[in-house]
């Protein structure tokens, strides 16, 4: 399995439009992130968990020619906007699957009312195939994949568990019998927003008590912004095995 960065940053990206803070200015490319997103392929497949308003970009980026689908962890700007640049690939393979919870489909729905049309459909637009996720495993090619339900302050997010390989994000609690699910990983993907606490997202402390306690082989973390610091300093920090994530980072696991 290849898991591909598509990008790292939280929901204003970094460099912050305007913004004379330090990070914003760095010249490192690890501290230029776009909206947070992550390529996962295996044998034949190809699967993009959440497609954020960088999601053109990213697949220009990567060389990426084809999908399967995409899996939404939830419903937020950086997360779904998107949506509409799955053209390309629509045009090329036909109806392209998306994952989601219901409350997120029925965002998108309202959101891209143009694409879920059925009758007078616009023509050029995209059409998807809805698959509802609830908290249970389901198949992505010839994968169980499990979600992992957190939440995001008041609101539900899925994490999800493709085999060795977790991926959680936006994540600011997580309830034991769903920690329980990621015992085993070898490869964990969680969130750092920044170094002070935040009232939706693991800060840098909360992550890394959370990694110790699944206990990965590897961990990296992802969703950050510019708070979080240099990503050259804070990684010299870090425990051995957990890293900064960074865009176009690729790792096999």
């Amino acid at each position: 399995m290849e898991v591909i960065f598509l990008g790292t940053g939280t929901s204003q990206g970094i460099p912050i439009i305007g913004s004379d803070h330090p990070v914003c200015l760095s010249n490192d490319p690890r501290d230029k992130r776009l909206r947070v997103s992550v390529l996962v392929s295996w044998d034949e497949y190809t699967y993009v968990v959440d497609c954020g308003p960088d999601f053109r970009q990213q697949m220009l980026s990567n060389n990426v020619s084809r999908i399967d689908g995409i899996v939404f962890t939830h419903e937020h700007a950086d997360h779904t906007m998107g949506l509409d640049d799955i053209r390309p690939f629509f045009f090329r393979q036909g109806d392209i699957p998306i994952y989601a919870h219901e409350r997120v489909l029925k965002a998108l729905k309202t959101r891209f009312d143009y694409i879920f049309a059925s009758e007078n459909k616009y023509p050029g637009a995209p059409s998807v195939i809805e698959n509802e996720l609830k908290n249970q495993s389901f198949t992505l090619g010839n994968l169980d994949v499990m979600p992992i339900n957190t939440m995001h302050n008041r609101l539900q997010v899925f994490g999800f568990k493709f085999k060795d390989f977790a991926y959680l994000t936006d994540v600011k609690t997580i309830e034991e019998q769903e920690k329980s699910k990621l015992k085993g990983v070898k490869v964990l993907v969680v969130n750092a927003l920044r170094i002070e606490p935040h009232h939706s997202h693991f800060n840098l402390e909360e992550a890394l008590e959370f990694i110790k306690e699944i206990q990965p082989e590897r961990a990296f973390l992802t969703h950050i912004s510019h708070m979080l610091g240099f990503h050259a300093e804070v990684e010299k920090e870090l425990p051995a095995n957990v890293f900064i994530a960074y865009d176009n980072l690729k790792i096999t696991i």
